[in-house]
């Protein structure tokens, strides 16, 4: 009789720890699904154009669709400079920053308008070196640009950085149909769940 009341516990404990757990990934899943839909674009010093896949001298058309985003910002003075991100992919010649500064360029943005650093691979990386741009030249506000179901995870990391950040999602993202959405946003609920863990340690 013992036994079985302490297998029942046992049931019991496992069924909480299962409702705990999918209430936490509906949760983050929830969370990233309706962030991509905020837009909080005011006046900033910088837009930061999270780096993507270059092909060449020509970017991706996920990479071109922030790039342009950036760029709308800029002529549409809702910042001063625009900082793209983003090293050289694996066999590149070009980084995806300097790829991302050539297209802006050839359509209308001033070189001395653009910061770019090619050291990063990763989203984290992107933000930390562009927040030692931010620092090195006084850029105080920035807005954080990427795709829609990217921006909770940028966001979060852009304010451990102590950046004054704001999302600004790109409304063209080449992430449209459900069977494109659906692996990115899986993607970025395992990277948010890295991230969260790894900076509780650190």
């Amino acid at each position: 009789m013992g036994q079985k009341i302490r297998i029942k516990k046992h049931i019991k404990k496992i069924i909480i720890a299962l409702i705990v757990v999918v209430t936490f990934l509906t949760y983050i899943t929830l969370n990233i699904w309706f962030y991509g839909n905020v837009d909080e674009a005011v006046p900033a010093d910088a837009a930061i154009v999270l780096g993507a896949a270059a092909w060449h001298t020509e970017p991706s058309p996920v990479f071109r669709e922030r790039i342009r985003h950036g760029i709308w910002l800029f002529e549409n003075d809702y910042v001063d400079y625009i900082i793209f991100t983003g090293g050289k992919g694996d066999g590149s010649d070009y980084s995806e920053a300097y790829v991302a500064q050539r297209y802006a360029t050839i359509n209308g943005v001033p070189l001395e308008a653009i910061f770019i650093e090619e050291q990063s691979r990763t989203t984290q990386e992107n933000l930390y070196y562009a927040t030692q741009i931010a620092e090195e030249n006084d850029i105080e506000t920035v807005i954080i640009v990427s795709d829609p179901l990217h921006m909770r995870r940028a966001m979060r990391i852009a304010r451990d950085h102590n950046l004054t950040a704001y999302s600004s999602p790109t409304p063209t993202t080449k992430y449209k149909s459900l069977s494109t959405k659906l692996p990115f946003l899986k993607q970025e609920v395992v990277y948010y769940i890295g991230y969260t863990v790894v900076s509780f340690f650190n």
